[in-house]
């Protein structure tokens, strides 16, 4: 049987960058009341130490913020556009202690907090390091170069920006959605190819019983939904594998492609991210990037994101496929990396 794509996808995950760049209800400034609850949760836990991986929602009360946030990323996040802008958190006058806890409390509200490497780490430094990506086993989030348009292991992504670079370090995002589109009218042979499973590079963070790869096809149409996962220097690295599936010169075209528009300024779209912005994003229908920069030389200057993976608790279904990079496929909790010896944890500082 011939494999039938799926429709043209309609709705308002299918957006345009220039449109989108015009566009404010993307953003939402937090107000002094809301911001008085996220302080008023963080300063009773921060000042008792708390294990901020162990946070729960109802130790992070918010009761007028949490239901309108959960309304807003259900609605905007997970069924709709596929992001949002949190404004005005009052980083500036936290400590990393009060800072993480804040986060890490907000997202308590949103979904499960997922492991983001093979250490355990459920809160995520997103720091130049001093690393070199053409090392297999190192993450570019680790380095000061550009990431490329990617999906996380996780259903929504969440970033809270502390500090920001001397210049660069733009966020970068495109609309799957959008790219299926313009590749379904200009290029469906090329499309069809990426609904076949290609290998993706564990780059080095193996879950126990698999194997240094996982092979998921780029695009997934699943009961309806129509979900993307992709990181292409991932791709390429798994050819490391004498193992791993060749790639053909067929697919080489179809992922040159999808490259290509994930980069055509006509779909994807830029911000500048200030201290106390929380972007939320959606992996199923969002790609995610972001430009190299120029750090400041002083060390408490220096560009610095908190991260979450979470996994929604109204998240959408995940086809078969999904469970070798997610581990479960159970909405509420699946996603994240786990490998042999792994303990969940929320460090302070990169490490």
């Amino acid at each position: 049987m011939t494999f039938e794509l799926p429709p043209e996808q309609t709705g308002p995950a299918a957006w345009y960058g220039p449109e989108m760049s015009q566009r404010s209800d993307w953003q939402m400034p937090l107000s002094p009341s809301e911001i008085a609850e996220v302080e008023a949760a963080t300063k009773a836990l921060a000042l008792r130490e708390a294990d901020i991986a162990a946070i729960t929602p109802s130790e992070f009360p918010l009761p007028t913020l949490a239901p309108k946030l959960k309304a807003r990323v259900e609605s905007e996040v997970l069924n709709g556009r596929g992001f949002l802008l949190l404004r005005g958190l009052p980083v500036e006058r936290w400590t990393m202690r009060e800072s993480a806890t804040a986060f890490f409390g907000l997202g308590t509200h949103l979904g499960s907090a997922r492991s983001q490497n093979g250490k355990g780490h459920v809160l995520g430094h997103v720091q130049d390091l001093g690393l070199a990506s053409n090392d297999p086993n190192v993450r570019i989030y680790q380095t000061h170069e550009r990431q490329t348009f990617h999906t996380d292991s996780c259903d929504i992504v969440g970033l809270l920006c502390l500090r920001t670079a001397k210049s660069g370090g733009l966020s970068a995002l495109v609309s799957s959605t959008t790219i299926f589109n313009e590749m379904r009218r200009r290029r469906p042979d090329l499309l069809k190819l990426l609904f076949q499973p290609v290998a993706t590079d564990r780059r080095g963070e193996v879950p126990e019983g698999q194997k240094p790869y996982f092979e998921i096809p780029p695009f997934n149409w699943f009961q309806g939904y129509l979900t993307a996962i992709y990181q292409r220097q991932y791709i390429n690295s798994a050819q490391r594998f004498p193992d791993a599936p060749r790639l053909t010169a067929a697919h080489v075209e179809a992922l040159d492609m999808f490259d290509a528009l994930t980069n055509d300024p006509a779909l994807n779209m830029f911000m500048q991210f200030a201290p106390g912005d929380v972007q939320l994003v959606h992996n199923h229908t969002i790609l995610h990037d972001r430009t190299g920069f120029e750090d400041w030389p002083q060390p408490d200057k220096r560009r610095h994101l908190l991260r979450l993976w979470l996994a929604a608790d109204n998240a959408r279904p995940l086809p078969p496929a999904f469970a070798q990079r997610y581990g479960s496929l159970t909405v509420g909790d699946r996603g994240g990396i786990i490998v042999r010896g792994t303990k969940l944890h929320a460090p302070l500082e990169a490490v």
